[in-house]
C-alpha cells in the first residue's frame, strides 16, 4: 500500500506573514486581489512556496533573508488602559507596539486582542503558527479574567452566565465563575472563558444585566500574569515557558533554543539586575485590588459558581 505524498513546502501566506508583512488574513486578500506573484505568475490560494521560489508583493520582490523563518521570540506585556492593540490608528492614540522591544526580522503579532478599556496579561510572538493556534477556538484554550461589577449579583445571573447567555454572534457561556470579594457598590470576579470574540467578557455581563466598570486579563493559557510585572512593562518567555505554551496550543516544540535579539526597554529595566521568577512569584495575586481566582488558576477562589468540574 503505498504512502500519500506530503504537501512540499509551506502555504503562501504562512511565509509571508512570519516574514512580517502581514496578517494571514491580510495576505489571502492580497492574494485573491493579485497582488501577489512567485516565479513570475499570479499566486493562487493554498499555493505552497519553497525557499528557492521567487515571491514579489505589489511588483516588489521580497528579500530571502526576510522569508526566513524567524527565530521564535514570546513576550508578556502587561497592558495598562487606554492603549490600543493596533499598528495604525487614525486618531493616533498610544497602541502597544509603541513600548514592545524592535526585531531584526519578523514582527510582533498579538494573541487576541484586548480592547482600550481593558487591562492585564497580552501575549505576542514572532511564530505565526503559535499565534494562529493559541487564538483558534478550536484549541479550547483558557483566558482568564478579573471582573469588577457595579452593583450586586445575584445567583440567577450567575447560574445564567456559567449555562449560556445569547449574544448578537452566538450563545457564549463561562466556563467558571469565582466570586473575589469587593467592597461598597463594587464586586469582584474572576471568570474563565475558552474563546476571545470582540468586548464578549463584557457583552456577556451586560447580557444578564450588569455593568462591568474594570477588567483586566490575568491569565492565558499557562502564562499567568505575575505581580512583579509592572503595567506598561514586558518581559520575555522562558524556553520552558515557551514549550509549556505550545503544548497547549498543540504546536511542535523541535526548534533550537531561541535568544532574544529584540531591543528596546522592557523588563527588567536595561541596567537592572533581572528578577529571578519563582513560584511563590508566579502564584500572587494579579493586582492588589483583585482576590483569589478560579481552581484551575494560581489563586484558590473563595466561592465557586457553576462551570464545568476538572
Amino acid at each position: 500500500m503505498s504512502r500519500e505524498k506530503q504537501p512540499i513546502g509551506d502555504r503562501l501566506q504562512k511565509v509571508l506573514a512570519n516574514a512580517g508583512l502581514g496578517s494571514r488574513r491580510e495576505i489571502e486578500g492580497w492574494i485573491a486581489a493579485g497582488r501577489v506573484e512567485v516565479n513570475g505568475k499570479l499566486a493562487e490560494l493554498g499555493l505552497r512556496v519553497l525557499p528557492e521560489d521567487s515571491i514579489r508583493v505589489d511588483g516588489r520582490p521580497v528579500s530571502k533573508r526576510k522569508l526566513e523563518a524567524p527565530e521564535r521570540q514570546v513576550l508578556v506585556y502587561n497592558k495598562p488602559e487606554g492603549e490600543l492593540v493596533t499598528r495604525n490608528d487614525p486618531e493616533n492614540r498610544r497602541t502597544v507596539f509603541q513600548r514592545l522591544p524592535r526585531l531584526e526580522r519578523g514582527r510582533w503579532i498579538p494573541v487576541g486582542r484586548l480592547d482600550i478599556n481593558t487591562s492585564g496579561l497580552l501575549l505576542l510572538t514572532t511564530d505565526g503558527e503559535l499565534a494562529n493556534q493559541l487564538m483558534h477556538p478550536s484549541q479550547q484554550v483558557e483566558r482568564e479574567y478579573a471582573v469588577r461589577v457595579m452593583g450586586e449579583v445575584s445567583e440567577e445571573q450567575l447560574h445564567q452566565l456559567t449555562h449560556g447567555v445569547e449574544l448578537d454572534d452566538g450563545p457564549a457561556r463561562f466556563e467558571e465563575i469565582v466570586e473575589s470579594g469587593g467592597e461598597g457598590f463594587n464586586r469582584w470576579f474572576h471568570v474563565v472563558i475558552m474563546e476571545g470574540r470582540q468586548r464578549e467578557v463584557r457583552r456577556m455581563w451586560e447580557a444578564v444585566g450588569c455593568q462591568v466598570s474594570r477588567l483586566k486579563r490575568v491569565r492565558y493559557g499557562s502564562v499567568i500574569l505575575e505581580s512583579a510585572l509592572k503595567v506598561g512593562r514586558w518581559r520575555f518567555l522562558k524556553e520552558k515557558e515557551i514549550e509549556e505554551l505550545a503544548n497547549v496550543s498543540g504546536v511542535k516544540t523541535e526548534r533550537p533554543k531561541q535568544r532574544p535579539k529584540a531591543k528596546g526597554k522592557g523588563y527588567p529595566p536595561k541596567g537592572a539586575k533581572p528578577r529571578q521568577s519563582s513560584k511563590r512569584s508566579n502564584t500572587r495575586q494579579a493586582s492588589r485590588e483583585t482576590k483569589p481566582g478560579p481552581k484551575n488558576s494560581p489563586w484558590k477562589g473563595k466561592k465557586s459558581s457553576g462551570g464545568r468540574s476538572r
